[in-house]
């Protein structure tokens, strides 16, 4: 384990962490600077991240990269027709010796939860995760059980058109701090990975950058950066618009704008500054509310080829609508 984990925390030491952690990531995911750093950014802004592609782009390598970068619990669940609520957040099982029921953990019980293909169980079971990923337990039987801190699912889904797949519920998307794709690499980093992985588990090569007790210290610096009242305004009048758009049938939670100020904060501090600029919120915007809003009918038939792209059109439209504030400091 690198000294980083005993550094104390400032301005200097949170970009060598950070840093180590994408360096680490990318020695794996290459040519994905900013699926790589959205990654992280979720990690260290306590939200939870879907990876949303088709097979075989890297979905579940780069959430097992991020995962070997750190020094703390992981635990992979491969969500499938058959998988049981109970696999997930655990059960009650009777003791005959001590003839009282004890709590057996399920998987959910981990630093970082990569829930593999998620959209490929029932609802019913990609509901138990529900309580997990808001309140950081799980309640079996009436008794609550807490979950690690800090605790991240990276969960990965293929999209709707393939084969055997369900679509997530609204409460389960709203809880998903962001949506990113992976998209296909260009030619220089597919011939890369093709040389490197030809032979090698490219994985075995990585070492943690950080264990637990260094992320919770890069979160709560994280947590620390200013934000103005004005970039605090603009953030709440970016999600007003969102639910007053005439293209929009559901717009952004308030859930959806605390996720988006946090993030907001830690892409700041990834830049190295300790105060939040509009940019910031600005470039979270269709990442952080897209998955979350449900456009018109005819919005998504008469101005886009998908409501993902009607989605992001409208989300153009407010951002470009709604006033930037001046200044980030006042």
């Amino acid at each position: 384990m690198s000294d980083l984990s005993v550094e104390p925390i400032g301005a200097e030491s949170f970009a060598r962490s950070t840093t180590a952690v994408l360096d680490s990531i990318t020695r794996v995911i290459d040519g994905k600077p900013d699926a790589v750093r959205s990654a992280l950014l979720c990690l260290l802004a306590e939200g939870h991240l879907l990876i949303e592609d088709v097979p075989g782009v890297g979905k579940t390598m780069l959430a097992r990269a991020l995962a070997a970068s750190v020094d703390a619990t992981v635990r992979r669940i491969q969500f499938t027709p058959d998988l049981l609520p109970g696999d997930v957040t655990g059960v009650s099982v009777f003791n005959p010796v001590a003839r009282e029921f004890e709590f057996k953990r399920g998987a959910i019980f981990a630093h970082i939860v990569i829930a593999d293909e998620i959209n490929r169980s029932s609802p019913k079971t990609q509901s138990a995760l529900l309580e997990a990923m808001e309140e950081h337990q799980v309640t079996v039987d009436g008794e609550s059980h807490p979950l690690p801190e800090p605790f991240l699912v990276v969960a990965t889904q293929n999209p709707l058109e393939m084969e055997g797949t369900y679509a997530l519920p609204e409460a389960q998307r709203d809880r998903f701090m962001m949506r990113i794709s992976m998209g296909y690499p260009d030619a220089a980093s597919e011939g890369l990975m093709l040389r490197q992985r030809d032979t090698v588990n490219p994985l075995a090569a990585i070492t943690p950058a950080v264990d637990a007790d260094r992320v919770r210290a890069l979160i709560a610096w994280a947590r620390s950066v200013h934000l103005s009242p004005a970039v605090e305004e603009y953030a709440v009048a970016l999600a007003q618009a969102t639910r007053t758009h005439p293209d929009l049938r559901l717009g952004a939670s308030p859930r959806a704008t605390l996720q988006l100020v946090r993030a907001a904060k830690v892409r700041a501090a990834l830049d190295g500054r300790e105060f939040v600029i509009p940019d910031d919120v600005a470039a979270l915007l269709v990442p952080v509310f897209a998955h979350r809003l449900i456009p018109t009918r005819s919005a998504g038939t008469a101005r886009a080829r998908s409501s993902a792209d009607a989605i992001a059109s409208v989300l153009t439209q407010i951002a470009a609508s709604v006033r930037v504030p001046l200044t980030a400091r006042a």
